[in-house]
């Protein structure tokens, strides 16, 4: 199917919301069918059946990437050659419409929860409001996220606040600014907590659970198993003993019980076992407690495709399979059915966002080409880091020159600083070329770092044919005014 027969469902903000049916979020990446068998023939050989049809190399691209000129793209009407002249590069792009469309096809998948989105996979105040116009809440993990939030006008009572090791000025700014829910983690968070609420009042929480459910597209993101640092487990009794403790405190209101089993889940199998075992830790702590909680947070990690091709979850079966499981569940046990929440945060700005490089140098040593560009690792540490794989683009001028192997380097200090290893790119690329990154929206800026103090990239928002700065690039003088001692 070439690009210009994809389904565009991209709305303006106030506009209507896409068909669930035509949404490339809600389903997965189809699958070409298979050619049919051929009828035999005596003493005839059978032809080669015919090759499946390559993936469409802008599937995981928002949905308003449309072709533009010679070799060009336009996201949200927008040249993405007129960004990268006007902004500079490296720098990420939003599509501000692709953000809200997910919003909203999140909203269609469960529409009798919470959808929290994940602030770690990116924040801005842009961002903030976004989300909030949409209608969805905040789950936060810092008196840092908290406060940008805050003081952009998100309120307080729409957020949770996560983390394994919250600082005592975490849970203060939580208490001072009146989050709605803090997730515990550990059972010495549940005194510290109590002992911070201000007389007179009680502090809503959840207790994060570990179901012990292996998910997840790499070891370093899966956090549902009993090996890894977060939550308190059901198998050896750590999530009983804290409901327990926070039953005990008069200024704790236990709600509900969290997990999180993750990141990249692209089945709903994981999730439906997370809701047996937390649905059997409800009916548990209704016998021996005699109370019933209202509430049940499955987290986030919904999965999403970063070259065309690979899998990502489908969230409105997702949501479907998750409440039929909870309803099914709950009736077995005799339990009314709590209050659904979800987390996500890489499938809302993930592929709703994109990275221009300007192209520095092409080095062919031996069989091996590298293209080094104008980031690396200090604006995207995921491939170093989990080993995670991108599909950079040529744009701005056509090439006739057939596709290679090469490594898309960066320009940093280690051997490790690779972008996208064994990418198909022409072979006549040279420096100044313009090359863009699809799927590039979350756990980039959020996990950059100052490494070679290069300056961390800008974001630019583009909507309706237009485009506007909405954090602007780290320059030398920043980096040098927190440097105050010598």
């Amino acid at each position: 199917m070439s690009h210009s027969t994809l389904p565009r469902t991209a709305q303006e903000p106030g506009g209507p919301a896409p068909s669930a049916a035509a949404d490339p979020l809600t389903a997965p990446a189809p699958t070409p069918s298979p050619a049919p068998a051929p009828a035999a023939h005596l003493g005839a050989p059978l032809p080669d059946p015919l090759p499946a049809a390559p993936p469409d190399p802008l599937s995981v691209w928002p949905a308003s990437t449309l072709p533009h000129g010679p070799g060009d793209l336009t996201l949200g009407g927008v040249p993405l050659t007129e960004l990268a002249d006007r902004f500079g590069t490296p720098a990420y792009v939003l599509d501000e419409d692709e953000v809200r469309r997910r919003c909203r096809a999140y909203l269609r998948a469960f529409p009798d929860a919470d959808v929290y989105y994940a602030a770690k996979a990116f924040l801005c105040r842009a961002m903030i409001h976004w989300v909030h116009e949409e209608g969805l809440g905040l789950d936060v993990c810092s008196a840092g996220e908290l406060e940008l939030a805050v003081t952009t006008g998100f309120p307080p009572g729409r957020m949770v606040l996560h983390g394994n090791a919250k600082s005592p000025a975490d849970l203060r700014a939580a208490l001072r600014l009146g989050v709605g829910r803090i997730v515990i983690d550990s059972t010495s968070e549940i005194a510290r907590l109590a002992a911070a609420v201000p007389a007179g009042t009680r502090q809503k929480v959840l207790i994060r659970v570990v179901p012990g459910i292996a998910a997840g597209g790499h070891a370093k993101v899966r956090t549902g198993t009993d090996d890894q640092k977060f939550g308190l487990s059901i198998a050896d009794g750590s999530a009983q003993h804290a409901v327990t403790r926070v039953l005990g405190q008069p200024r704790l209101e236990l709600t509900g019980l969290h997990c999180h089993l993750g990141s990249q889940i692209t089945a709903a199998k994981p999730y439906l076992s997370a809701v047996r075992r937390l649905v059997g830790l409800l009916a548990r702590i209704r016998e021996q407690h005699g109370i019933t909680l209202p509430e049940l947070d499955l987290g986030g990690g919904h999965g999403v495709a970063y070259r065309p091709g690979e899998p990502a979850l489908d969230i409105a079966a997702l949501g479907a399979r998750i409440r039929a499981e909870l309803v099914r569940g709950c009736a077995a046990a005799g339990l009314p059915v709590p209050r659904l929440a979800v987390e996500p945060g890489r499938a809302i700005i993930g592929p709703s966002g994109v990275v221009l490089y300007r192209v520095l140098s092409v080095k062919r040593t031996g069989t091996h080409t590298f293209v080094a560009v104008d980031g690396g690792m200090s604006d995207n540490p995921r491939p170093a880091l989990y080993g995670v794989r991108y599909a950079p683009r040529l744009v701005g001028r056509a090439s006739s020159a057939a596709p290679e192997r090469v490594s898309v380097v960066g320009r940093h200090c280690e051997a490790g600083d690779i972008l996208a290893a064994d990418a198909r790119l022409p072979g006549d690329l040279r420096p100044g070329d313009l090359l863009a990154v699809p799927v590039a929206g979350a756990y980039h800026l959020s996990m950059a770092s100052g490494y070679n103090l290069v300056g961390r990239p800008p974001v630019v928002a583009v909507t309706s044919g237009t485009a506007r700065l909405l954090v602007r690039r780290e320059s030398l003088a920043d980096i040098q005014e927190r440097d105050i001692g010598l």
